[in-house]
């Protein structure tokens, strides 16, 4: 478990540092879409070459798959092109912090429900309160 809390957090210093690198890239050539399709070419292809290695069957088995599950692609488009656009205007610390929220709000839904196949793990008064906690240190660091 330790070894997935470790590349989790790794993940999670990514999204910061993704966010500040494709809004500069984006002020660079003059267009957040265009620097968020940059992102997604290198994101594809690193997937190929990922997936050719580890698992190079489980490509053939998409035409299997639930298709609403494909929509998984527009919300990280939907992040990645928001967070381009947004965050030379709003922050990176500001845009990740609502980010962060939504995440809090969208995970425990997912883990109560036990939607798209997840573990359930109900939201009781102990698990909201520790949400909250979450929520509101992520704030307080955004307090000057």
């Amino acid at each position: 478990m330790a070894q997935y809390a470790f590349i989790m957090v790794l993940a999670g210093i990514g999204i910061p540092v993704l966010a500040a690198m494709n809004a500069a890239l984006g002020r660079s050539v003059g267009s957040p879409a265009a620097a968020a399709t940059v992102l997604f070419v290198v994101a594809f292809l690193s997937c190929v070459v990922v997936s050719i290695v580890t698992g190079p069957h489980a490509l053939e088995r998409f035409t299997a798959a639930p298709k609403h599950l494909f929509l998984a692609g527009m919300l990280i488009a939907f992040y990645v092109l928001s967070i381009t656009f947004i965050a030379p205007h709003f922050g990176i610390g500001n845009a990740v912090f609502f980010v962060l929220l939504g995440q809090l709000i969208s995970a425990a839904a997912i883990d109560h429900f036990g939607l798209f196949g997840a573990q359930v793990s109900p939201l009781g008064l102990t698990r909201a309160g520790g949400i909250a906690l979450m929520a509101t240190g992520v704030w307080l660091t955004q307090q000057v």
